[in-house]
């Protein structure tokens, strides 16, 4: 399942800031930290904590958040469905990159271990 023009635009215009708290009672209503989020998003992104919060005060689009990000080399190895769509099969690299976030905060609210969302094993 492709991912259509107006769904990666949508993705691209959307803030970081409006999505953040989302993620952030996900995962805490599964039992996990907001510690683990950050150390998780940190993986993905290279943002520390810090930077983060000053993305969110800045309410940057997630087209922002990602160009600006260094994605990690292992970055690639995050497969699977998440929200309906095949993670290998997106082609437009934002929307990738967004499910990739996606899929690891899923991961991190479904009690996965750290070092395997971390994909250090």
């Amino acid at each position: 399942m492709s991912t259509t023009k107006q769904h990666d635009e949508r993705i691209a215009k959307m803030t970081f800031a409006s999505v953040f708290p989302h993620y952030v009672t996900k995962i805490e209503k599964k039992g996990r930290s907001k510690a683990e989020l950050y150390e998780v998003i940190e993986w993905l992104t290279g943002y520390n904590e810090t930077k983060l919060q000053e993305l969110i005060e800045a309410k940057v689009t997630f087209e922002t958040f990602f160009k600006d990000a260094k994605l990690n080399p292992n970055a690639n190895l995050i497969t699977g469905v998440i929200c309906g769509y095949r993670i290998e099969d997106i082609e437009t690299p934002l929307t990738k990159q967004t499910r990739y976030l996606d899929k690891l905060i899923d991961e991190l609210a479904k009690g996965r271990k750290m070092e395997k969302i971390l994909r250090t094993t």
